[in-house]
């Protein structure tokens, strides 16, 4: 089996951070990464340290949600290059992995 060296990407958004939709359509329509998978958690916090929890009388929703994505370490970079006035400071976090190929 063979190995491709990649980056992997993490972006920390909530559901109502407008930065979510643009983002995605970036990542599939003009980047076209190699992989996305956007996840909703139950609950989490930030730097602000306002929790972000789901419970059955919540009437809107604004839980956590990370976005990750992966391609070639060059590609990401170029990437990042163009998101990062979309996203927020402290919440994207990078780092390397092997892809089997």
């Amino acid at each position: 089996m063979n190995w491709e060296t990649v980056t992997f990407v993490r972006v920390y958004l909530t559901e109502a951070d407008k930065a979510l939709e643009p983002l995605l359509e970036r990542l599939h329509d003009e980047e076209k990464v190699r992989g996305v998978t956007v996840f909703r958690a139950v609950s989490g916090f930030g730097g602000s340290g306002r929790l972000h929890t789901s419970s059955l009388v919540d009437l809107s929703l604004d839980l956590p949600v990370t976005v990750e994505f992966f391609d070639t370490p060059e590609k990401v970079a170029c990437i990042l290059e163009h998101i990062t006035n979309l996203i927020g400071v402290g919440h994207i976090v990078r780092w390397q992995a092997e892809m089997n190929d």
